[in-house]
């Protein structure tokens, strides 16, 4: 109980966390420094991305000045709106083709091809042969699990790899919730301000789940306004599961700091998340032992989670500080302090070959675990339109999470949502 309450705790503070400017410690050259800003996506690495850039500025006297949207607070709607009111960060995030696009045609990219990071990685972001984007990470995510939790109830996670052996062990977890103590079998979100959870992470299931890594044909259907029924019904039928066996008032009504605590206070076995939650779990105090499975949607056995870099920073080149932000991201990518900052501060799996440390945190070690085995599936739904995954699909998922629509309902949507949606470039 005492660690219970330790955890909510935490978790009430971390709804005060500082989302906007870092202003740092006064350092060297303080009365007249380079100053840039740096938009982030991910609160969960904001506190250690403040903390970099103040050591940044200590070792070169550029500030760089931290945003962060994200979470319950979308990140593409903010950036758009500093943009909308002539604030031009000179670094901030695109997520695939549609972002790299908007952002090419509003004149707000660097060409990065010479930098001195390139040849240290396998997940730029190359368009035409040009190098525009830094990886921020690699990032994975399946259904996240308590192991220990999962031990309790005599599941073998290996033979979770199909939708039989999914929905077998989700019936024998959920006969026995008064025995493990749980609420629900997962935790998990659908509502209104969490359908980047849905729209686009979940219905990336539909487009990568058991193909090789470099295949898109589901993605290029689907921007040429086709799905694939069959799949899709087999897919639409896997998260009516995974909402039948959720904490309705998660799912309907919870935001992303609700879902987390579901986890955190082992009040479910599964959440529905990646691994960039390892930094939030290790500030409440988590010591479990967390791994995945996949969402394996389908009859036969795909072992594999989705990974890969689904996030870039790209240099603004409206701005006057392209020269300081190159040199933010060759600091990141090539020194000693970078690499602590992305593996042990901020807890990511590391894009950058010469990085030699292991992150820390549990989910962290299960998404290297799957890329060592070569067992991943590609990130495919942030080249969908802008928009489409968020505004279109998770609305869809909402209405099947709430019992709207049924399984019959929510294909038919998508279908009709996909024959008009056009190409991402």
């Amino acid at each position: 109980m005492r660690k219970k309450l330790s955890i909510i705790v935490a978790l009430l503070a971390s709804l005060a966390l500082l989302v906007g400017c870092n202003g740092g410690a006064d350092g060297p050259g303080a009365g007249d420094v380079t100053e840039i800003t740096l938009v982030n996506n991910k609160p969960e690495t904001d506190p250690a991305l403040r903390a970099y850039a103040d050591i940044f500025y200590e070792q070169t006297g550029i500030r760089v000045n931290i945003v962060t949207y994200g979470g319950e607070t979308p990140y593409a709607a903010s950036l758009t709106a500093m943009f909308n009111a002539g604030d031009e960060p000179e670094i901030f995030v695109i997520e695939g083709m549609t972002d790299f696009v908007a952002a090419r045609d509003a004149d707000r990219i660097t060409d990065m091809s010479n930098e001195p990071w390139v040849a240290d990685t396998d997940v730029a972001f190359i368009y035409g042969g040009t190098v525009y984007g830094f990886p921020v990470s690699v990032e994975g995510w399946g259904l996240g699990y308590n192991v220990a939790l999962l031990e309790q109830a005599g599941v073998d996670p290996s033979t979770m790899t199909n939708i039989a052996g999914i929905r077998a062990a989700f019936e024998q977890i959920d006969a026995m919730s008064d025995e493990l103590g749980i609420e629900g079998v997962i935790s998990m979100a659908a509502g209104a301000g969490m359908t980047w959870v849905t729209g686009i992470h979940g219905f990336n299931g539909y487009l990568a789940l058991g193909v090789d890594y470099d295949d898109q044909s589901y993605l290029d259907r689907l921007l040429a306004g086709e799905v694939d029924v069959d799949r899709l019904t087999a897919f639409a039928e896997y998260y009516e599961l995974l909402f039948a066996h959720s904490i309705t008032n998660t799912l309907l009504t919870g935001g992303y700091d609700q879902q987390l605590a579901d986890f955190a206070l082992e009040n479910t076995v599964f959440i529905h998340q990646g691994n960039w939650t390892d930094p939030a779990f290790a500030e409440l105090g988590i010591d479990f032992e967390m791994g995945y499975i996949p969402h394996a949607f389908l009859p036969e056995t795909t072992p594999g989670i989705f990974a890969g870099a689904p996030s870039w920073y790209v240099i603004n080149g409206r701005s006057d500080g392209v020269d300081a932000a190159k040199q933010f991201l060759a600091a990141m990518s090539g020194t000693p302090e970078g690499h602590n900052f992305m593996v042990n501060e901020a807890g990511m799996v590391p894009a950058f070959n010469s990085v030699t440390l292991s992150p820390a945190g549990s989910l962290s070690q299960a998404v290297q675990g799957f890329v060592d085995r070569g067992e991943i599936y590609p990130i495919l739904a942030t080249s969908m339109p802008a928009g489409f995954g968020m505004n279109t699909l998770g609305p869809i998922f909402e209405q099947l999470a709430s019992g709207a629509i049924s399984v019959e309902e929510f294909v038919d949507l998508v279908v009709d949502a996909v024959e008009n949606i056009g190409p991402a470039e």
